[in-house]
């Protein structure tokens, strides 16, 4: 039966004692096989009580049941960490050939056989949402529009996406995401439901213009990754946190739930956001989510940022107006309620303990004085007398849109965004300054911190979505449609272009980036090719992390002290991940 395909060298330990068998892999010739993923995960594992809507109760212990990934050497070995599960299902991944599922005890050593995969069909198939991306033969100008307006939510050319549609489909597809919140142009509405049809039509029809994805390298043999499933494929793991206690905070935006997880053994507890009396279901944009199977969307927990003086957690609850916060230690919410403002969205706390968030509808940076508990909002300029008249209009616009009312599929949408340039990322530079991108208006800025000055900058680029900044003050910014990661030199006020190294060249949309201030590392979220990356800036040198799961669909990266790097699997929706689960990812990277 398997012998054909596997060859079994059971061990001789038959103690209880921990153990992790090696696992030697070769190709069909015999010659060893370097840089297989290789996955395993229990068979048996824990059973989580999902009594509260499917999902764990508030405030009871439970333990995800992790897979560990670890790649062959060069001479085509792997071994896993111990472990007591006594049966573990093992899957091999490597480009170019079929993959390989087995269940086996722990124990056993073992040795696999890898066929190459012949069929061109199955091979485009197995390559990476960014390889279809790629290939996708749209006029510049409306894809980089396509891909900013379309690959927010989820991926773009992904197993889901890139099946044959009718024009019909496409069209109905477009008016849904309108509904979410994409801001489609109007001629591209009109334009994409066919050319959507003809040209994913073209590369179903010929596998061979699907090129190959971002090769793995041998580092590779030195790194390790390990997912810990958390909800279901009705959640969005959106931001998360890598707290000084060693706990990990993520956010599951569509559920209201925060999942506090100990990333050493998947033992998590879940907290469900409070609510004020009058909150409805879908908050101030009631009407986005109604054609969502499931959710309990009522606030809308987004980004989250720490305290450094007393470890307490702001998150902004971007359905809402309001900040809350979260006591690790008690338990506790609070939630600081706003009378202006709309769609809070990502958050820093400053060294004088002041916590700054981004305003995305309503054009504004706000800031939350914990002292005082007072807010201060801050109008940015506007592009137009249109957008101001716009954004002064949102809160009837929401009102509208919370009554049922298709206001998003009425509203005239040009190629600019205009009404809506959406600040996004934030973050505090080392001598306190406030900074800021615009996504739609292809802006940054800066607050002074003292005297309440706004300086903004065009940037020479599309789509500035999160920015960090380095221990040297250089502002660093993900260009999502771009390809590109981009730094900002505060003082001569110039922009420096760094080309992520995917392959094909330039298919990469980066949604996010954090910096490991302590090892000069930008640390990229590359949410189509399924991969983390890494750019060493001081060595000018890239890594490239492959994720195990197809449709990993990242937003945010977390760094520990210790160098270990933590994401979330946060595609919108979940059932889009190859196994519809979505996962916190801790990656222990090479670093050297």
């Amino acid at each position: 039966m398997m012998s054909r395909v596997l060859v079994f060298m059971f061990s001789s330990l038959t103690s209880l004692a921990l153990y992790a068998g090696t696992i030697s892999v070769v190709d069909e010739a015999g010659e060893p096989l370097s840089i297989v993923m290789v996955s395993n995960t229990p068979v048996a594992g824990f059973t989580l009580d999902r009594s509260d809507s499917g999902y764990p109760p508030e405030g009871v212990l439970n333990r995800s049941n992790g897979t560990s990934t670890v790649f062959t050497d060069n001479n085509g070995r792997a071994r896993f960490q111990a472990t007591t599960d006594a049966q573990v299902r093992y899957r091999l991944r490597k480009p170019g050939y079929k993959d390989l599922t087995i269940e086996m005890s722990a124990q056993d050593d073992w040795k696999a056989v890898m066929q190459a995969e012949l069929d061109p069909i199955l091979l485009a198939a197995s390559r990476p949402a960014n390889t279809w991306l790629a290939a996708l033969d749209l006029e510049e100008g409306l894809k980089k529009h396509y891909i900013m307006q379309c690959g927010f939510c989820h991926q773009q050319g992904s197993m889901y996406l890139r099946r044959d549609r009718s024009v019909q489909e496409w069209d109905e597809t477009i008016y849904r995401m309108v509904n979410y919140g994409a801001r489609l142009a109007d001629d591209a509405q009109d334009q994409l439901p066919e050319l959507l049809h003809e040209k994913y039509g073209t590369l179903n029809a010929d596998p061979s213009l699907i090129k190959e994805g971002t090769p793995w390298d041998t580092y590779l043999a030195n790194a390790s990754v390990k997912e810990w499933p958390i909800g279901d494929s009705f959640s969005q793991m959106h931001d998360l946190l890598y707290h000084s206690n060693g706990l990990v905070y993520v956010g599951d935006n569509l559920q209201d739930r925060m999942y506090e997880i100990n990333p050493k053994t998947g033992e998590y507890q879940v907290y469900k956001l409070p609510r004020e009396k009058g909150d409805q279901l879908g908050g101030l944009l009631g009407a986005r989510l109604k054609e969502f199977p499931k959710h309990e969307t009522f606030a809308g927990i987004h980004s989250f940022a720490q305290s450094a003086v007393d470890g307490n957690i702001f998150i902004t609850a971007s359905y809402q107006q309001r900040i809350i916060e979260f006591n690790p230690t008690t338990k506790k919410w609070t939630n600081h309620l706003m009378d202006e403002g709309y769609y809070p969205h990502t958050l820093r706390v400053d060294q004088d303990d002041n916590v700054w968030f981004t305003l995305a509808l309503s054009n504004q940076v706000g800031m939350f004085n914990r002292a005082s508990g007072e807010f201060t909002l801050f109008d940015l300029p506007s592009r137009s007398f249109k957008e101001t008249v716009t954004v002064n209009l949102m809160g009837v616009l929401l009102k509208l849109m919370s009554w049922g009312l298709p206001v998003a599929n009425w509203a005239a949408v040009d190629r600019d965004s205009t009404g809506v340039p959406l600040p996004y990322g934030l973050d505090v530079a080392p001598d306190g300054g406030i900074w800021f991108a615009r996504l739609h208006a292809d802006s940054i800025g800066r607050i002074d911190p003292q005297t309440h000055d706004i300086k903004m900058y065009k940037t020479p680029f599309h789509g500035p979505r999160r920015l960090r900044i380095d221990a040297q003050g250089g502002v660093w910014i993900a260009a999502f449609p771009e390809s590109q990661i981009v730094r900002f030199d505060q003082e001569k006020e110039e922009f420096e272009f760094f080309d992520i190294p995917v392959k094909p060249i330039g298919s990469e949309t980066p949604y996010s980036l954090n910096i490991d201030k302590s090892r000069n590392i930008v640390w990229v979220n590359g949410n189509t090719s399924d991969a983390l990356y890494a750019y060493y800036f001081k060595e000018n040198r890239w890594q490239h992390y492959p994720m195990p799961k197809r449709v990993t669909f990242t937003r945010d990266v977390e760094i520990a002290p210790n160098g270990m790097v933590y994401i979330t699997n946060s595609s919108f929706p979940s059932w889009h991940i190859e196994d519809a689960q979505p996962s916190l990812i801790v990656l222990d990277p090479v670093i050297n």
